[in-house]
């Protein structure tokens, strides 16, 4: 018998693999839902936390952080724009978890370190660190930007990602194609062929395949 058209799309469904570990600790300075969201992105490894403002990012991924330091016995870098990074550290110390702000590599401790992403090239790469946080992670939606093509290369060997930012639309497909190949989880470019369709000359204007809406975000919500 031949494979129906909703067959032959269900074996086109993609998900991302969980790399990550368990985590059965409890953050009491967390609420209950904040602490599962830190469970679920352990549990996939390369994960993206779109959360809106005001909802405990910094928190979560000092959690996320911190557990993936113990994990791995690795440091931990987060990158941040400009003047987020002191906010970071008070942020930490408000949720017993030490931050450590530097500037240089000879900065860096065996525990969880920030730093500003224009200084990104001055420290080491991929597997050095147990982890890698990208906060207002934004920074990286503009496919050609210089930001992201050095953070794609950098971390591209670093097991433990993860994305924070409130930013993101349901509909801004590029951010998150760019996200989506940071974190390892598929290139941008094989995105767009699975699930849209080019329309007219404009190389930027990409239409969701109708048939192919549900698996999409089926497929967003494996690692986001």
């Amino acid at each position: 018998m031949s494979q129906s058209y909703q067959e032959f799309l269900a074996t086109k469904g993609r998900k991302a693999v969980d790399v990550g570990f368990e985590w059965t600790g409890n953050n009491p300075k967390l609420f209950d839902w904040q602490n599962d969201v830190v469970r679920w992105a352990l549990r996939k490894g390369r994960a993206a936390v779109f959360s809106n403002c005001g909802t405990g990012k910094t928190s979560i991924l000092l959690q996320w952080s911190n557990e993936v330091h113990k994990h791995t016995g690795k440091p931990i870098l987060i990158l941040t724009p400009l003047a987020v990074a002191q906010q970071t550290k008070r942020e930490g110390e408000k949720f017993g978890i030490p931050v450590n702000v530097c500037r240089t590599q000879d900065d860096v401790v065996s525990g969880i370190n920030v730093v500003n992403y224009e200084m990104a090239d001055h420290f080491e790469d991929g597997d050095f660190w147990g982890g890698v946080v990208l906060d207002e992670s934004s920074a990286i939606k503009h496919k050609d930007s210089k930001t992201r093509n050095q953070l794609q290369e950098k971390f591209k060997a670093t097991k433990f990602k993860l994305c924070c930012t409130a930013t993101p639309s349901p509909n801004d497909y590029m951010e998150l194609g760019t996200h989506a190949e940071y974190l390892g989880v598929m290139k941008q470019t094989e995105m767009l062929a699975m699930f849209f369709v080019h329309d007219g000359g404009e190389t930027q204007k990409w239409r969701l395949k109708g048939h192919a809406e549900k698996k999409f975000f089926e497929w967003v919500s494996s690692w986001a």
